[in-house]
């Protein structure tokens, strides 16, 4: 595949503006290209920090990670509903505290390599490492003994909720969790092979090799890494290990990294990738599509929130009052309508709008009067003395374009001034991290369908929490309602929730995103769902003039 795609990998990162004039035969495009070869090409945003299981975060990360890696349950990417991917098959205890999953039989790696049970166990126990734990742990603290190893409280791994026996894998939980299953579909429950990794370990001193670069990654999905050039491609092709090769259609994946929107879009008009994948296509895009190419926009709802979290150490971030008035100030309506202009929903509250558990509230979120007394009773009437705002946020036109438009809100509401902060997404990240910011923008798309993949995220406890903020009585009732099969009770329980956050204003929410991808007419099996997974074994492409 490496020699077929020189000529086309020249057109793809524009090297002159010429160039895609004059590549192949009869000027024959890279998306051309692709479909001749089964080759499909995405636009995948910023460039990917890590393609380990354990430690991607980021959707570009992701995007990537689920085309090496399988996990025992995958979810399907119609219904979103879990069906069988490493395991063939699996029984739930009446109880709802037992998993048992048989895995498929002859499972390999990439290389080869047998697969089993054990690279599973590896793998979990890894990414609950105390001394450096995944960053998303907490999807596995439903497992018995799981939180208690991690914050140092047990320190014996053998005792944790899971074990193996030939093809057989057991989970035990320490409550009864209804969308554990969900969850399983994560990267971070992936396995990863322990033969690779330990390798450079069996030698000492020996310097340890990244094990997921080319010629060192190894995974089990259906698809295995051809090449990374860094700011370049990172290139897949088919897994010819994988247990269901005969069902993968595509024979490779080339994600391209391109930050900038409206390079995205030019990208995709001029024929240089199949689709674009960030959740957010050009502003200025996306009614010149809908009119004249509705065909090739694809718009869905997303179970994710857009919002803006607070430092609550620094001053005077540290008053609820002060959080609320810039929240109150901020008209929702104007800012989906003017301004992001994708069919994003408006937020009145932190979680998204859910048939199930959390109908859409009927107010709004936008006081100014009240904001501006708000203000005053914290000492800054008029907006007299207070400091100057430093607001952060990543590359991307959609970000910067919302934070203007706040900056304004803030200056003609509350009379407060803004800094605005602009930085690339590896330091935005390490910033956010560490918590080197006053005011940041963040967005969580959910890993499971419940509400409670968003309000754990503010739990004291959790490591996705990046605001300090710690309220006793929220984190009783997120976990309380973990466990809750009725539907009443649970909608109860994440209407308290909300209500301490409205209150106490840790973030800031704006609006519930679109998905707004492009999608080429040749891609067949590429369907819309509020998740953003789309599982790349069935899709294939198909030349519409054939």
């Amino acid at each position: 595949m490496d020699l077929k795609a020189k000529w086309w990998i020249f057109c793809l990162l524009g090297l002159a503006s010429a160039a895609l004039v004059g590549c192949g035969k009869g000027h024959q495009t890279p998306v051309q290209w692709g479909i001749e070869h089964q080759v499909l090409l995405i636009a995948n945003g910023d460039e990917p920090q890590t393609l380990d299981p354990k430690l991607a975060i980021g959707s570009n990360d992701l995007n990537i990670v689920r085309a090496l890696f399988e996990s025992l349950v995958e979810l399907d990417g119609t219904t979103l509903e879990p069906v069988p991917g490493s395991a063939e098959r699996w029984e739930i205890s009446d109880d709802g505290l037992q998993y048992r999953f048989v895995l498929r039989d002859k499972l390999a790696w990439s290389d080869g390599t047998p697969l089993n049970a054990e690279d599973f166990i590896y793998a979990w126990r890894r990414a609950l490492n105390p001394n450096s734990p995944s960053p998303n742990v907490e999807l596995l603290y439903p497992i018995s003994g799981a939180e208690k190893y991690v914050r140092g409280e047990a320190t014996d791994a053998t005792q944790l909720g899971f074990s193996s026996r030939g093809r057989e894998l057991t989970i035990t939980l320490r409550q009864r969790t209804p969308y554990f299953l969900e969850t399983l579909a994560h990267p971070v429950f992936a396995p990863v092979p322990r033969h690779i990794i330990n390798k450079c370990e069996s030698v000492a001193g020996r310097q340890c090799p990244p094990w997921t670069r080319p010629g060192s990654l190894v995974g089990n999905g259906p698809f295995r890494l051809h090449a990374w050039e860094l700011n370049q491609r990172v290139a897949l092709e088919k897994n010819a290990h994988y247990w269901d090769r005969e069902n993968v259609f595509l024979e490779g994946i080339e994600f391209i990294p391109i930050e900038d929107q409206l390079a995205e879009e030019r990208a995709f008009r001029t024929g240089q990738v199949h689709l674009t994948y960030t959740s957010q296509m050009a502003i200025e895009k996306i009614a010149e599509y809908r009119k004249n190419r509705p065909d090739v926009l694809y718009q869905s709802p997303n179970y994710a929130s857009y919002y803006y979290i607070f430092n609550t150490r620094i001053p005077p971030f540290d008053q609820a009052s002060v959080r609320r008035a810039l929240a109150l100030a901020i008209d929702r309506e104007l800012l989906v309508s003017k301004v992001t202009k994708g069919g994003e929903i408006p937020a009145r509250d932190f979680l998204p709008p859910d048939k199930t558990y959390f109908p859409a509230p009927s107010d709004a979120l936008f006081a100014p009067q009240q904001a501006r007394k708000l203000l005053a009773d914290a000492g800054y009437p008029g907006g007299e003395n207070f400091p100057k705002i430093e607001l952060l946020y990543n590359n991307g036109e959609l970000h910067r374009k919302v934070a203007i438009a706040i900056q304004q809100m803030w200056k003609a509401q509350l009379n407060i001034d803004t800094e605005l902060v602009n930085q690339e997404w590896k330091t935005f990240i390490n910033a956010q991290n560490n918590k080197m910011f006053r005011i940041s923008r963040a967005g969580w798309i959910a890993d499971y369908q419940h509400p409670n993949s968003f309000l754990a995220t503010l739990t004291t406890e959790s490591s996705y929490n990046d605001t300090y903020w710690s309220n006793k009585e929220y984190d009783a009732l997120t976990l309380s309602a973990t466990g809750r099969l009725s539907t009443t009770d649970a909608q109860e329980i994440f209407r308290e929730a909300t209500k301490i956050l409205r209150k106490q204003m840790p973030v800031i929410p704006l609006f519930h995103p679109m998905d707004n991808n492009l999608v080429h007419e040749s891609v067949q099996n590429w369907t819309a769902n509020p998740m953003h997974r789309h599982p790349y074994k069935y899709v294939y492409l198909q030349d519409k003039r054939d």
